[in-house]
């Protein structure tokens, strides 16, 4: 499930389903679900462990913030339904947008992609600066509280299974207990729910992780005003190297390169840019050593496994509780999904809240799944292109990569084929789109 066959949010649909609706992470997914809850309930705590910054700033708690992330078209377009205006104002506090058929630079298979012929719009900025406008989006509306330096301690219960409230600790370490009819965890990958279940009586859900071994390194560089294209370079087996150049607001550019199955990348200038100069895009090179470097520091990152929890195969999970975003899947960050994900989650919660409280947790995680799995198909298929690449494989593919490496080489020339694979990229269209005959007569044809 993308965004071509998933309804739009309808702000009219929701009835009000009760008092209090408690969300715990104030990340993007934390945030988005603030927002369809406030459709359904009278008051919307979010209780995030940092305290929440006033400006586009990074948050201890989330080191991954520091590094470049893309807004695809599926988080585009949920985002602008949830929050109205929200590309103006993420423009007017100097992000940009692009077109990324002609203005995204895409290498792999030993050339650039060619123009795609339709325009494909894309909003480029730091991910401190999309979370901090929706962040203020989220906080304009009456119903929604944004409460930092609340650390999550556990789920309070009604005895007979339900879950009616969560207990935190506030800045001077008492404890607290904050009753609500429906909770909501978007506190990402490293969730207490599934220790949580074991702990009463349920099972955890069955987890899936594929060993991808990435590591991370950002700098940010100086970029003319009037250059604004970006670029791309995965890691391209045998090439276990690539990187990337976001233009992003204050006239910089976000530079990273990854390295994936060991090949860890530098913390350190020197060993940064000779990082860099072994890429097969001398430009992304050239950015590290002959641009200013706006910061002397270099963020370092490590993703070790893109893990699935399947929620929707328990028999039983406490009514009162959702799961939600990272907490649910997190996928290699090579693919930029994160943002996008957590946006189609909420509008998936959007959905599942308008028929009701009842049985509300296994529809979500029913739906959610059909998500993940486009998603999850699209990066773990790529990570297994590895050979050293660990884990649960996907049915078929080995065979739909063979297909897909053939329409990459082909794409190098035909932007007919450049568009199909964004529009994949992106969480528009399925994968399977890549198989429809207008698109398989193209890669196929000698």
């Amino acid at each position: 499930m993308v965004l071509n066959n998933v309804d739009r949010y309808g702000p009219d649909r929701l009835s009000d389903l009760g008092d209090r609706a408690v969300v715990v992470g104030g990340s993007m997914a934390g945030l988005c679900a603030a927002r369809v809850l406030d459709d359904a309930f009278t008051a919307v705590p979010v209780l995030e462990r940092d305290e929440f910054p006033d400006g586009p700033e990074t948050r201890d708690g989330a080191p991954q913030t520091s590094h470049p992330h893309a807004m695809l078209e599926a988080g585009r377009a949920t985002l602008e339904d949830l929050f109205p205006g929200f590309g103006e104002r993420l423009l007017v506090a100097g992000g940009l947008m692009i077109d990324a058929a002609t203005e995204m630079r895409y290498y792999e298979a030993g050339d650039f992609f060619a123009d795609g012929p339709d325009r494909l719009p894309m909003y480029c900025a730091s991910r401190a600066l999309f979370e901090h406008v929706v962040r203020e989006a989220v906080a304009e509306r009456p119903g929604i509280a944004l409460r930092g330096n609340r650390n999550f301690v556990g789920y309070d219960t009604d005895g007979e299974g339900r879950v009616t409230g969560v207990s935190y600790r506030g800045e001077r370490g008492a404890e607290t207990s904050l009753d609500a009819d429906l909770v909501v965890d978007a506190t990402g990958r490293t969730s207490r729910t599934p220790a949580w279940l074991s702990a009463h009586g349920y099972e955890a859900p069955p987890e899936e992780s594929v060993e991808i071994d990435v590591t991370y390194s950002t700098v940010r560089v100086d970029r003319p005003r009037d250059v604004r294209h970006s670029i791309f370079v995965p890691p391209d087996p045998p090439r276990t190297r690539g990187g990337a150049a976001i233009p992003v607001e204050d006239g910089e550019w976000e530079v990273i390169v990854q390295g994936v199955h060991g090949d860890d990348t530098p913390g350190d200038r020197e060993g940064l840019i000779a990082f860099a100069e072994s890429l097969p895009v001398d430009e992304l090179g050239e950015l590290v050593r002959e641009r200013e470097w706006t910061a002397d520091e270099i963020h370092r990152y490590p993703f070790p496994s893109s893990v699935r929890r399947r929620y929707e195969r328990l028999d039983a999970f406490p009514d009162g509780l959702v799961v939600t975003g990272d907490a649910v899947a997190s996928f290699n960050p090579i693919y930029g999904q994160g943002m996008s994900v957590a946006a189609l989650d909420a509008l998936l919660l959007h959905h599942a809240l308008g028929t009701g409280l009842d049985d509300l947790a296994p529809r979500f995680f029913d739906e959610a799944a059909d998500v993940v799995d486009a998603v999850w198909n699209v990066a773990v298929g790529g990570d297994f292109r590895f050979p050293e690449t660990t884990g649960p494989k996907p049915a078929g593919t080995d065979l739909f990569n063979r297909y897909v490496d053939r329409l990459v080489r082909k794409a190098h020339a035909d932007g007919r084929l450049t568009d199909a694979f964004y529009r994949v990229f992106r969480l528009e269209r399925e994968p399977t789109s890549l198989l429809r005959p207008s698109v398989a007569w193209r890669v196929l044809r000698p």
